[in-house]
């Protein structure tokens, strides 16, 4: 958990507040759900099968007990989980010992895509969040098949600056 986070906090968008705060153990089911409403995520096996269960349930307590992570959820008006995201501080040595905020595993609920919240929620990742945790640089990998994604990226002012590698362990 990243203690410097002030959460919740609420988001204006073009469908109504919502309040960004830190997951729960009961917001797994969400988060599964999330995932696997996802294309991509669905294609690398991300399908809320039931016997993933225990897999998603490690994962998301070794994600709140790490110090320099935190997963958060986007609640709508109703109290629906209408997107999470990530963040990982990362403390470096370049850049004169820029700590970096990375950006991962950014879900919006298909139902309510393209309404303003992930730019609502990306904007306060790249000003508050990154103030709040001292981050000089906020940092975010997209598969490259999200090419909508790369537009919005774009749009709210990330540079598509560098090429990103991933090795899968075990192959």
């Amino acid at each position: 958990m990243l203690p410097d986070l002030r959460l919740p906090v609420e988001l204006s968008t073009r469908v109504g507040d919502v309040a960004v705060r830190r997951a729960t153990a009961s917001d797994l089911p969400a988060l599964i759900a999330l995932l696997s409403d996802d294309p991509i995520s669905a294609a690398r096996g991300d399908r809320a099968a039931d016997g993933d269960a225990a897999a998603y349930q490690e994962a998301l307590t070794g994600v709140l007990d790490a110090p320099l992570n935190d997963l958060l959820v986007v609640d709508a008006a109703d109290g629906t989980v209408v997107g999470t995201l990530q963040l990982t501080v990362i403390p470096g040595m370049a850049r004169r010992g820029a700590t970096r905020l990375l950006v991962e595993a950014v879900r919006v609920s298909s139902r309510v895509r393209s309404s303003g919240i992930g730019g609502a929620v990306m904007r306060w990742v790249m000003h508050e969040a990154a103030s709040d945790t001292g981050a000089t640089l906020v940092q975010l990998t997209s598969d490259a098949a999200r090419v909508d994604a790369h537009r919005f990226y774009t749009r709210l002012g990330f540079a598509d600056s560098h090429i990103g590698f991933k090795y899968t362990v075990g192959r």
